[in-house]
């Protein structure tokens, strides 16, 4: 049996774009940067590497992206990986692989998070407005950090 499904965390690269095709569905592309870290054996010295990978997501969770996570935010994306070909204006070819997610979330190893519902909705209907976002826990709160330590 094939499967394609990928499971990946790191952080991401930049801003969520939010754009709309002429059927009027959400679509939000976003960067992540995944990162490794092991022990060289003959050496002891720590390596690294990052890999950086394209995502995709449609429909809601199109929008809860864009509303929900920045530049920067470490999240863990389940999905598949995809190829999208096409020619530029030039007659150049080109070629993608992206990885089109099926779940989004925060990550909550270094980080917490606060989880809003949103209410159903049919098919075309508009999103009921949010009312305005909690404060900030106090700075004491979680891991005590400005700033995920990775």
């Amino acid at each position: 049996m094939a499967d394609n499904t990928v499971t990946l965390v790191g952080n991401v690269t930049r801003d969520p774009e939010l754009r709309f095709i002429a059927s009027g569905q959400a679509n939000c592309s976003f960067g992540l940067a995944v990162n490794r870290r092991w022990q060289n054996r003959q050496t002891q010295e720590w390596e690294e590497a990052t890999s950086f990978f394209n995502v995709v997501c449609w429909r809601e969770m199109a929008e809860n992206v864009a509303e929900s996570i920045t530049k920067g935010s470490r999240v863990v994306v389940a999905g598949r990986l995809e190829q999208r070909s096409w020619e530029t204006d030039n007659g150049e070819k080109r070629s993608v692989v992206e990885v089109v997610a099926d779940e989004i979330g925060p990550s909550l190893r270094w980080a917490t998070a606060q989880v809003t519902r949103n209410e159903r909705r049919g098919p075309g209907e508009a999103r009921p407005a949010r009312a305005a976002a909690a404060p900030p826990p106090p700075s004491d709160a979680g891991y005590g950090f400005d700033e995920e330590p990775f």
